[in-house]
Formats: structure tokens, sequence, C-alpha cells
């Protein structure tokens, strides 16, 4: 491999893809080269780019990440496709392994480690989410309902403002804002602001910025 991984981000949300980028970017053994936003933008650039990595997303609109690493890897072999999805189906598993990708961990996991991932499956691994078998129970470790307050400062930290522009948002100190941050990591499981953002977006607890006019 080269010093640095090179890796190429897939998915049809702006927000994700930014919570994905700003966990990767501390890693100095990872490189983002690009990003797109759907599988018809996906395999050209994967074609042109030629990143090491594909960070898939699963389920997108006009085409899904199935069909585009199948066109990946007809283009680019020795590509690794890893496939992160909301679904923990065991047919959707197969079905994305069947289609060459070599890892497939879920958006929406505890213990998400996104890092380990790309460098495990660049060296020729295979990655699967161990919550696979327990997607049941996990899911419903993590559906503990935030607060209408709550959902409200967390639908302003995933707009990008920070504690002290949501308290004159909302009219609190900005103290109160860092108690409420604080809570919504809690209830929700996360350790990092652009983890939240992630995992906020994909279970629909805020409206991504671009769709809401």
């Amino acid at each position: 491999m080269s010093e640095t991984i090179t890796v190429l981000l897939v998915d049809d949300h702006a927000l994700v893809r930014r919570g994905f980028r700003r966990l990767l970017e501390d890693d100095p053994a990872i490189t983002i080269v690009g990003e797109a936003s759907t599988a018809a933008e996906a395999i050209p650039l994967a074609v042109d780019l030629a990143p090491q990595v594909v960070v898939m997303d699963c389920a997108m609109p006009g085409g899904n990440g199935l069909t585009a690493t199948r066109a990946i890897l007809e283009r680019r072999p020795d590509t690794a496709i890893l496939m992160l999805s909301m679904h923990s189906e065991e047919t959707l598993v197969q079905q994305a392994l069947d289609a060459g990708a070599r890892g497939y961990i879920l958006k929406n996991a505890v213990d998400l480690d996104l890092a380990a991932a790309i460098k495990r499956v660049a060296e020729g691994g295979q990655v699967l989410d161990p919550a696979l078998a327990r997607a049941g129970k996990l899911q419903g470790e993590r559906s503990r309902a935030l607060t209408p307050r709550e959902l409200e400062v967390l639908q302003l930290i995933c707009d990008g403002l920070s504690n002290r522009e949501i308290a004159g948002r909302l009219g609190l100190s900005a103290n109160t804002i860092a108690v409420h941050r604080a809570n919504i990591m809690n209830t929700l499981g996360v350790h990092k602001a652009a983890e939240l953002v992630v995992y906020a977006l994909q279970n629909g607890l805020v409206t991504p910025r671009d769709d809401r006019g």
C-alpha cells in the first residue's frame, strides 16, 4: 500500500459525508480523495481517482451501492469496497459480499470505527459489523427518545452551529447548550460530534439542511 490509504466517500447525504470526513481526517493513515452523492457519480470517480477503498452507501436514489460496487470492480478489481448500511438483513449482507464488497458495517453502530474498518479492507481483510448478529437488541438499546428541546438543539448542532450560536438562537446560555449536547450524546451513545451528526441524520432525528428550504 502507499503511505496513506486513499478513500472515496459515497453517500447521498452531504451531512453524512461531512461526518465521515471529520471522523477520518484525524487519522494520518487515511486520505479522502473524493466524494460522490450517487452511484452514477461514484463509478467514474472510482475509475478516475483509483482509490484503494470506496466507502459505499448501500441505498441511494437513482442506483444502489450493490450496482455501483459491481460496476467499479469490473473496471478496478483491486478496489476494496466497504459497504455501509442502515439494514442488517442477512440477505442484504450476503448480496453485498456476493457483489464483491470486502466489508459490511452498520451506520448506526454504537462502536462504529470506520478508520479501523477501512484499514482492514485495504489490507485485504474482511469486515463484518459485530452488531449484525444482535441487530434487534442493538436497535432497542438506542431507542430512548430525546426531549423536544434536545431535538431542537440537535437540529442546530447538525446545521453546524456552535454552542454560543445555538444559545443565541434559543435564548439560552452557552453552558446550558453544553449540558444539552452532553445529554444528547449520552442518550444516543455517541462520543464525537461527527458521529452525532451521522447518527442523527441516518435515524431521522433531524432534517438535512439541504431539505429545509
